[in-house]
C-alpha cells in the first residue's frame, strides 16, 4: 500500500517555484556581478595609491609667484661672462642647477669661433636670435658636416647627444632646459686649453 504524501500548505514554496528550473549556474550570478562591479573600484585604488606614491617622490619646480616680468632683446642682452674665446653668457631666467627648474640662457659666438664636440645634461632647446649657428653631431669635429641654421630657427639637442658647433658671424642663441645643467667635453683637456666657453 503506498505510502501517503505529506500534504504541503500552500503547494511549493516561493522559493521552489521562484528557482525551479534555473541552471545552478544562475544561483551564482550576484556574486560574480557583485565583483565584476568591485572591480573597476579596486583599480581606481590601486592607480591613486601609485599617484600619491609618485607625488611624495617628486616635487617639480615652481617659478615664485613674485617672480618679475623680464624682456630682453638681442641688443639689451645683460650678459654675465665673457669667456677666453670671446664667447658670453647670460642666465635670463631661471637656475640651472637645482633639479626639475626651468632656465632660459643667451650665448653670444664670435665669427669664427667653433666649440669642440660636447654634450649636456639635459635636453636643450635652442632659438637662433642673431646671426647663423652651424650645428653638427659625433665626435670628431666636421665642420662640414655642421649645416647653418639662420635667425629663426629652431633646434633640439637631446640630453647627452654629443655635437659641436660654431659660427661664421656674431651669432647669438636663446636656450632653455630643465636643471641640472652640465657640460662634458669629448676631451676636456684639450677645450680646456683652447679656453672653450662654459655653457
Amino acid at each position: 500500500m503506498p505510502r501517503p504524501q505529506t500534504a504541503r500548505l500552500g503547494g511549493e514554496s516561493a522559493a521552489q517555484r521562484r528557482f525551479a528550473g534555473v541552471p545552478p549556474m544562475r544561483l551564482v550570478a550576484p556574486a560574480v556581478m557583485l565583483t565584476a562591479l568591485m572591480l573597476p573600484a579596486l583599480m581606481l585604488s590601486a592607480l591613486l595609491a601609485g599617484a600619491q606614491a609618485a607625488a611624495q617622490t617628486f616635487s617639480p619646480y615652481t617659478i615664485p609667484a613674485t617672480a618679475p616680468p623680464a624682456a630682453s632683446t638681442p641688443d639689451t642682452i645683460p650678459w654675465q661672462r665673457t669667456n677666453p674665446d670671446g664667447t658670453r653668457f647670460a642666465l635670463l631666467e631661471g637656475v640651472r642647477t637645482v633639479p626639475g627648474a626651468p632656465f632660459t640662457h643667451a650665448f653670444l659666438i664670435p665669427a669664427g669661433v667653433w666649440d669642440s664636440p660636447h654634450s649636456h645634461a639635459a635636453t636643450a632647446r635652442v632659438v637662433v636670435a642673431r646671426g647663423s649657428l652651424h650645428l653638427g653631431y659625433g665626435r670628431a669635429m666636421d665642420k662640414g658636416a655642421a649645416p647653418a641654421f639662420p635667425v629663426g630657427s629652431v633646434l633640439v639637442v637631446p640630453a647627452g647627444a654629443v655635437h659641436f658647433d660654431g659660427s661664421d658671424e656674431d651669432t647669438i642663441i636663446i636656450g632653455t632646459a630643465i636643471g641640472p645643467w652640465s657640460t662634458d667635453y669629448v676631451d676636456a683637456a684639450a677645450a680646456a686649453s683652447a679656453g672653450a666657453p662654459s655653457k
